[in-house]
């Protein structure tokens, strides 16, 4: 058992608060960490209330930010030692005001937003909006594929009407989050307040939209929200996946609202763009890269602007690990290297095995033992024995601290059923088929 230093607990937070902004809340900064054992961070919370949120909505954002920090698997477990009785307000999104103001990354702002073909009239709509709320294009919404800017721009958005309008109370959030807090406020017969919350805003950004389709209750509240916030000339900024009217099972009247606005599409960034954008992104990281490795990392990755970011840091700390300057030579190994860049890892694993069996990645973490979870756990074990070369403690560790002769045992129960049970050597063969299937770049 060890407690990390308190360096490295600010940096976890600090991670948390930039790769994940909407979950934060102003509460965070009294999270406390207990101690790491068996690959369990435990985490001390204010009230039940936070310690419910953090189990529901941060589980994932706190275990990526410690695996990132302590350079191990890590997963989190949340507490408390206070009553059992729930504070009214801490669940619920915080306005910008000068005393409790949002968190959002510094770095995301329009001044470092690099414009090409792909992005130019979403970025162009997103300082309109800034500039004059509610006057321009309301709502806005943006579009497009993972990693391309989306949330940059909302949140230069924020940055610039704070900045213009520093009285200006401003609302920026997850659908998730607003659905969470929807069915929270239901169960609490707090209507009222959840809806001064969010009526009463002169900006309101809601980050994935698309997952308002799968709720109908909440797409009534949103609906009356919209309303209102519209009606007053309040400005909207909505973003999503895909356009308004390819949002599964979004009613009508919603799709038509989204756009009656300005619909805005952000398109993967061009070849001059991509290097545009590494050389910006280099020059803010303060890190030395030739024009030739821009040009090669620009050619090589043509996904999003994460994959080139994340090339980015690579060449970073390979750098300073070698002790050795950026070059073409240490380009190629950066980039070259098929098993690195496709590498199963444990994550990968889950993420085959949860959309195969259809369970939650908590309850594979959690102590629940029906069939219809421990199974599914145990081939998670499995398949991470044979693909990855992580220790069965640290195997153990990542499904809730459970200790090696746990994982020993899921192998062995694992490799039994795949020689006797026809039905389970199908479905570990076609869990395999899918994973070397990203294991050779086919995904």
């Amino acid at each position: 058992m060890s407690v990390m230093t308190t360096a490295e607990w600010k940096n976890i937070l600090d991670r948390v608060r930039t790769q994940n902004p909407a979950l934060v809340r102003g509460w965070f900064g009294g999270l406390v960490p207990v101690d790491l054992c068996g690959g369990v961070l435990r985490i001390r919370a204010g009230n039940l209330k936070q310690v419910r949120y953090l189990d529901d909505a941060c589980g994932s954002a706190f275990a990526n930010a410690a695996q990132q920090v302590l350079e191990q698997l890590v997963t989190t477990t949340f507490e408390t030692d206070a009553p059992g009785e729930i504070a009214d307000d801490d669940g619920y999104p915080l306005s910008m005001s000068e005393n409790n103001q949002l968190q959002l990354n510094e770095d995301y702002i329009f001044e470092h937003f690099v414009v090409g073909a792909g992005n130019r009239m979403a970025h162009a709509a997103s300082v309109a909006v800034a500039e004059a709320l509610g006057q321009t294009y309301n709502p806005l919404f943006i579009h497009g594929d993972v990693g391309l800017g989306k949330t940059h721009l909302l949140q230069a958005i924020c940055h610039t009407t704070r900045s213009l309008n520093p009285s200006a109370t401003i609302l920026y959030i997850s659908c998730e989050t607003f659905a969470n807090h929807f069915i929270e406020a239901v169960e609490r017969g707090a209507m009222n307040e959840f809806r001064y919350h969010y009526r009463h805003v002169d900006l309101l950004v809601i980050d994935d939209i698309q997952f308002l389709g799968t709720r109908e209750r909440s797409q009534e509240e949103f609906f009356h929200t919209f309303n209102t916030l519209h009606q007053a000339q309040k400005q909207i900024v909505l973003s999503a996946d895909c356009p308004p009217a390819e949002i599964p099972t979004l009613e009508n009247r919603l799709v038509s609202r989204f756009k009656s606005g300005l619909v805005a599409f952000v398109d993967a960034p061009c070849m001059e763009t991509r290097m545009a954008i590494l050389a910006k992104k280099a020059r803010l990281r303060c890190i030395e890269v030739p024009e030739d490795v821009i040009e090669y990392v620009a050619t090589h990755i043509q996904t999003n602007i994460r994959d080139l970011e994340g090339a980015l840091l690579r060449l970073d700390a390979m750098s300073q690990s070698s002790e050795s300057a950026i070059d073409m030579e240490l380009a190629r190994r950066a980039l070259d290297d098929d098993s690195q860049r496709h590498a199963i890892t444990i994550q990968h694993i889950i993420d085959v095995v949860t959309r195969y069996f259809g369970v939650r990645v908590k309850d594979l973490q959690s102590k629940k033992r029906p069939k219809s979870i421990s199974h599914p756990r145990q081939v998670c074990m499995y398949l991470a024995r044979e693909f990855t070369s992580h220790s069965l403690e640290e195997v153990g560790g990542y499904f809730g601290g459970r200790d090696h002769s746990t994982v020993l045992h899921a192998d062995r129960t694992v490799k039994k059923m795949v020689e006797t049970n026809d039905k389970v050597r199908r479905t570990i063969e076609d869990l395999r088929a899918t994973l070397r299937a990203r294991q050779n770049g086919a995904e």
